[in-house]
């Protein structure tokens, strides 16, 4: 008897990398049970790894590229192989990483928007990029499974200290590295609290007291839930607006209260004054969190909005399974 499963193919540069976690990885389950089989295969970066890669996209009903994009010939062979092809990205891949422009990285972009039935953009100001290359360009948000994220009692979390958490890569250091002296004025004005990091390095030259852990699947979510304050700090430039927000995304599903800057996507989620503080300069910074850790009620109230409205505004798997359904039902 025939199978009735229909094929998705997942092309992604890191088979266990955060975007193909958040992006392909936690839907899997999900699509299953709607008649979807789920592969997920590593891009490759040798002409007989792109062969495999060709040779795989032609057996499969649908290939969905996480972010991944190919000179002329493999983007050639590519859509020649393949029945429908899906371009998601959640990173303004087409420029460099400092927000500046680059032709090769915007000519490698616009080759792959143009070439795909459908383009699913993290944020809109992506999907603004995409579309005008692809009429068929959809916001699909970067979202976490809030299930996994049980929030923790105040009366549970350690007593007289107040946690502040980071959570993230080397990669993005730089924006902790940017709250350093705020940080610092801060273990000055209240010696309660402590910096925890959850990443692979510690921050430097730091007054306040630090907790670093190691980044694990496993844990990721208790070791924020434990914590009282989830810090964002975000500079604003072109290549951070395509920035989807998964920290704040997680702080929220964590119920924690949220500080972050006025920047990108992060001052969209965060309601300032409901679920946590959007600001501005060092000292918005520095009020903000002292008013928070002052204020254990405070803590909890903006916990509790902020996991709300993450369930409310539809930033859940269960939402973007619904929408990822219905566009492959479309396409399968």
């Amino acid at each position: 008897m025939k199978s009735n499963k229909r094929s998705l193919l997942v092309i992604s540069k890191d088979v266990a990398g955060s975007s193909t976690r958040y992006r392909a990885g936690q839907f899997i389950a999900g699509l299953a049970k709607s008649g979807w089989q789920v592969d997920v295969l590593a891009a490759g970066s040798d002409i007989g790894g792109r062969r495999q890669m060709v040779a795989a996209a032609s057996r499969a009903d649908v290939v969905l590229v996480l972010r991944k994009t190919f000179g002329p010939v493999t983007n050639w062979l590519l859509r020649r192989a393949a029945r429908r092809i899906v371009f998601d990205f959640d990173d303004a891949i087409f420029l460099a990483s400092n927000g500046k422009p680059s032709s090769t990285r915007y000519r490698r972009f616009k080759r792959m928007v143009k070439s795909c039935d459908q383009v699913w953009a993290g944020n809109p100001f992506l999907a603004e990029a995409a579309s005008g290359h692809n009429p068929n360009t959809a916001v699909m948000p970067t979202v976490v499974n809030e299930i996994q994220y049980l929030p923790v009692e105040l009366d549970e979390k350690n007593s007289g200290i107040i946690e502040l958490v980071w959570i993230g890569s080397r990669s993005t250091r730089k924006y902790l590295e940017k709250l350093r002296p705020a940080l610092n004025r801060l273990a000055a004005l209240n010696s309660t609290l402590r910096l925890k990091v959850i990443a692979d390095f510690e921050l430097s030259d730091l007054n306040m007291p630090q907790l670093r852990i190691d980044w694990s699947e496993q844990f990721e979510a208790q070791a924020l839930a434990t914590a009282h304050i989830g810090l964002a700090p975000m500079i604003d430039n072109p290549w951070t607006r395509g920035k989807c927000g998964l920290k704040v995304l997680q702080y929220m599903a964590a119920g924690l209260p949220v500080v972050t800057d006025a920047a990108g996507v992060n001052q969209q989620m965060v309601m300032d004054g409901y679920t946590g503080y959007v600001v501005t300069g060092d000292d918005q910074w520095i009020e903000s969190i002292l008013k928070l850790a002052a204020d254990a009620k405070l803590q909890a109230e903006f916990g509790k909005n902020g996991r709300q409205r993450l369930i409310d505004q539809g930033y859940t798997v269960r939402a973007n399974l619904e929408q990822m359904q219905r566009s492959l039902d479309l396409m399968g």
